[in-house]
């Protein structure tokens, strides 16, 4: 992602709030979009591409951006540890269920092997179907509460 397009984080961290199926019929409406100015959603975006850990890539259709993977050293829902980037990813609802997330994130985990990281964390609520994709890159289950799972994935040093 340029620098220049760093603004279209706040589209996609507003895209990556999960939203259960049905909530409709149970009269849940999803939330407003001023719901990202909450600081604890702001430390995904706030600055970004101002600290080292910063990264992100985007997935592209006819030039336009439609996805967005980024990882931080962040004291967020899934963080685990200092040094630990977690993970973000999202895409536009009519690109979802075509395996573009599941590309942006081995391309991320590639790089994050590359950079010599031992680990990546990231926090997904129970419901989310996103889950299987993550255990099947090799995330693992860490930790949980009620509503979510912290998964971590290791880099095998070679």
């Amino acid at each position: 992602m340029k620098k220049q397009e760093y603004t279209l984080l706040k589209d996609f961290l507003y895209e990556a709030i999960f939203i259960p199926a049905g909530h409709e019929q149970e009269g849940m409406k999803a939330p407003d979009r001023s719901i990202i100015n909450q600081p604890e959603l702001q430390v995904y975006i706030s600055d970004f591409g101002n600290k080292k850990d910063d990264l992100c890539f985007v997935a592209l259709v006819e030039e336009n951006i439609i996805g967005a993977v980024w990882v931080r050293d962040m004291n967020d829902y899934g963080h685990i540890g200092e040094g630990i980037p977690s993970f973000a990813v999202s895409l536009y609802k009519e690109y979802r269920g075509y395996g573009i997330g599941t590309e942006l994130m081995k391309r991320m985990l590639a790089e994050l092997k590359i950079r010599g990281y031992e680990q990546a964390s990231l926090s997904v609520q129970k419901e989310n179907y996103a889950v299987g994709m993550y255990r099947k890159l090799g995330f693992e289950i860490f930790d949980e509460n009620e509503e979510e799972y912290i998964m971590a994935i290791r880099f095998i040093k070679k």
